[in-house]
């Protein structure tokens, strides 16, 4: 049968490590050593200019949102509430990956502790499971401001939406607490390099050797319970939105009312195709090369940050209007 280019790189990987060690075994190292972007070695300083410039506008219009929301109290309401905890889920992510990333390229610092691997996963697995159940909440503002607006103010109280954001965090915390645990109690006894430039999780677990299937199980188990569920309660919550608004009298009133939702729905798809498209590519995209894998987990995780500030700077009147306020003051 012939070897995919995917598999063809795996075990040039595998047979680098094993050299490497002199062909002897060891359980639990201290440390794994994190490739980067495999077969791309010799542009790597090159690609970290993009990556750089991504994160950048990442921290400088996250922080921009968070800096004009607490600055403006016209905008201390519900939606910029959740909006804020939206992009702070956002920067943790990146933050967690880029640094160490870029320390790849720029210094070939390629080695993460044996702990400290396991606590970046933890971070962007939680910070997905909060990130996906945030914009839950953010559709259910927007269907209780469009279906029920006499009531917003009663329903979407400070405290309800303190609530909500702690619940939030306390659901990513508890699905995702078993994910380090579990991969923490293998062994690995084959090799400690990872061919990514952050520890993924399915990456690090593969390189266990022992049955790993309660580790896939489980992720299959999160998986539902976490886009499952969230996917289907934004869809339910747009299905009522948009009977709304097709029920008001006029166009414009239609045009406008749609209008309030419309940054929010452009940051849904934005957020959900990227993670769909990441997850179809390391499912079956077998026959694609390794560098593209990683390059295309990457992209997911600084694309979707990248565009959330651009999205409401853009859509959001009042945001656009504070700010053209602040660069004129």
């Amino acid at each position: 049968m012939q070897e995919t280019p995917f598999c063809l790189s795996v075990g040039n990987l595998l047979s680098y490590s094993m050299s490497d060690s002199n062909s002897t075994d060891f359980t639990n190292p201290s440390t794994f050593i994190l490739l980067g972007i495999p077969g791309l070695e010799a542009v790597q300083v090159w690609l970290s200019i993009p990556f750089c410039a991504m994160y950048a506008i990442v921290i400088l219009g996250n922080f921009t949102i968070l800096f004009i929301v607490k600055r403006e109290p016209s905008l201390h309401e519900p939606m910029y509430y959740f909006l804020c905890m939206l992009v702070i889920a956002d920067m943790v992510p990146s933050t967690a990956v880029v640094p160490k990333m870029l320390s790849i390229f720029w210094f070939n610092s390629r080695e993460i502790n044996f702990g400290a691997c396991f606590i970046q996963m933890f971070c962007l697995l939680s910070c997905s499971a909060v990130h996906s159940g945030i914009l839950v909440a953010m559709a259910f503002d927007r269907y209780v401001a469009i279906c029920d607006p006499l009531r917003y103010s009663t329903t979407l109280t400070n405290p309800v939406v303190a609530k909500i954001g702690l619940a939030l965090v306390l659901r990513g915390v508890m699905l995702v607490l078993p994910y380090p645990f579990l991969a923490r109690r293998w062994p690995y006894c084959r090799t400690n390099i990872i061919p990514y430039t952050y520890c993924k999780h399915i990456a690090v677990v593969k390189l266990a050797c022992a049955d790993i299937r309660l580790s896939s199980y489980y992720s299959l188990a999160v998986a539902f319970l976490v886009t499952g569920v969230d996917v289907f309660c934004i869809a339910m919550s747009y299905t009522q939105i948009l009977r709304a608004i097709f029920s008001l009298p006029t166009k414009d009133a239609r045009l406008k009312t749609f209008g309030t939702c419309g940054s929010h729905f452009c940051v849904i798809l934005a957020s959900y195709i990227a993670h769909l498209f990441s997850i179809l590519t390391e499912r079956f995209g077998h026959n694609m090369a390794l560098h593209f894998h990683v390059l295309m987990n990457n992209m997911y995780l600084l694309v979707p940050p990248m565009l959330n500030p651009i999205i409401y700077g853009v859509r959001s009147q009042q945001i656009r209007e504070s700010l053209l306020q602040l660069f004129t003051h």
